[in-house]
């Protein structure tokens, strides 16, 4: 997890994917004033009201949620199958419980499900674990309360401690003994946000993941057994816990690499729904867009390197590196990306723009005044040319918010 430096101004650039592809020029966006958040999964855990989509509460607390809950390889690919969590490749974006994305993760004997969040920003993977602090349950009022599991070394058949003697025990001097409890503790930036526990090795229950046939896949892997939670994971975020995603050798990717499961690789696909899948080993498909990943080596993360932008057909030459991170909500820039992006944005807008009063609790700096009876309206539309030359396009990069007498955007 990460979190961006007090210099950083937030940049709505709801991205969706590279593309070989690219538009210039104007774009036309089609809105209604009081459309309602949905997400299918509401229904099925029966989580809290939400904000609507489009209000300032509900950008609000997406901005919030990416200060609190942030913070990794490719390799060469072969002929394995990938393979995808037992219960489903399916991942879920809930707004109820950080605007994090979640899926559904199978360990232990007996297996055991667990909610956890997904995250490319950071690399271990933990549970909640003996712990009496931890969240138990999600309830709605007047909805049906949901249990969690609470995972337990003593309950599964398959599981075994990790002692300090091993080579996968980072934290050894922290050891009264070789033969200890392997413990680990992560202190993520946002305040007084941790997990801290011990390692554990246990099953993680897959499946194969193509067009044939679905095949369970036993992996051994090692966890975090998360005996204290502290800050976020007690209030929202990622309470059934944390996915690392990241390019460390104790991530989940790179085990299963390790232990020859599957490609060293994974992708991450996400719909504007909030719907998603996720896969390991995948190759990925002919028609999709590339970009190297800028190793390096005192802290791997998916860095990559944008080359160019383009603002309503206005080619800015600026290369910047910027961090691919499945933990936020929005694009964040630094100057002078930011400056040229908003400006350039700012000068071809055709609609007026808005002031800001105290009372508007708006998290965004460039917003444009619509009338009461528009249902549509034309902006310039935004590309990032990749390193390598391929474009990321912005998709669907406007946020309509209801006000007295109108809208924003």
């Amino acid at each position: 997890m990460s979190e961006f430096t007090r210099y950083s101004r937030v940049l709505l650039l709801m991205v969706l994917g590279l593309s070989a592809g690219a538009c210039y020029g104007v774009g036309t966006f089609g809105f209604e004033f009081h459309h309602r958040y949905s997400d299918p999964v509401k229904q099925i855990l029966a989580v809290d009201e939400l904000p609507a989509k489009g209000s300032p509460e509900y950008y609000s607390a997406m901005i919030h949620r990416d200060k609190i809950i942030k913070g990794r390889r490719l390799a060469a690919e072969n002929d394995q199958t990938p393979v995808t969590f037992l219960e489903g490749n399916a991942t879920y974006r809930l707004s109820s419980l950080g605007y994090l994305h979640y899926a559904n993760v199978t360990v232990g004997t007996p297996a055991l499900w667990f909610l956890v969040a997904l995250d490319t920003g950071s690399d271990l993977f933990w549970l909640p674990c003996d712990c009496s602090s931890c969240v138990q349950a999600i309830e709605s009022p007047g909805g049906p309360r949901i249990d969690f599991n609470i995972y337990s070394p003593n309950t599964s058949s398959t599981s075994s401690t990790v002692p300090c003697s091993s080579d996968k025990c980072e934290q050894h001097r922290k050891c009264s003994s070789p033969s200890s409890n392997c413990p680990y503790q992560v202190i993520y930036l946002s305040n007084g946000t941790s997990s801290i526990g011990v390692l554990v090795e246990d099953v993680l229950r897959l499946t194969t993941d193509d067009d044939k046939t679905n095949k369970p896949v036993e992996a051994k892997i090692t966890f975090g057994c998360g005996k204290i939670q502290t800050g976020s994971f007690l209030n929202g975020a990622a309470p059934n816990g944390l996915f690392g995603l990241g390019m460390d050798n104790i991530s989940v990717p790179s085990i299963l690499a390790k232990e020859n499961v599957t490609s060293n690789s994974f992708s991450m696909c996400f719909r504007s729904d909030g719907i998603g899948r996720i896969t390991f080993g995948d190759k990925g498909s002919s028609d999709q867009g590339e970009t190297p990943i800028n190793l390096r080596q005192s802290r791997p993360t998916y860095n990559i390197s944008i080359t160019q932008i383009n603002v309503g057909g206005n080619t800015g030459d600026l290369e910047f590196d910027a961090v691919f991170d499945s933990g936020t909500s929005f694009t964040y820039l630094n100057d002078p990306a930011y400056t040229l992006i908003s400006e350039t944005f700012n000068n071809l807008a055709l609609d007026k723009r808005h002031t800001s009063k105290s009372t508007d609790d708006l998290p965004f700096e460039y917003c444009y005044e619509l009338s009461a009876n528009q249902t549509s309206l034309k902006y310039p539309v935004v590309n990032l040319t990749m390193k390598g030359g391929d474009q990321l396009l912005v998709n669907d990069p406007i946020a309509v918010l209801p006000m007295q007498g109108g809208a924003i955007y």
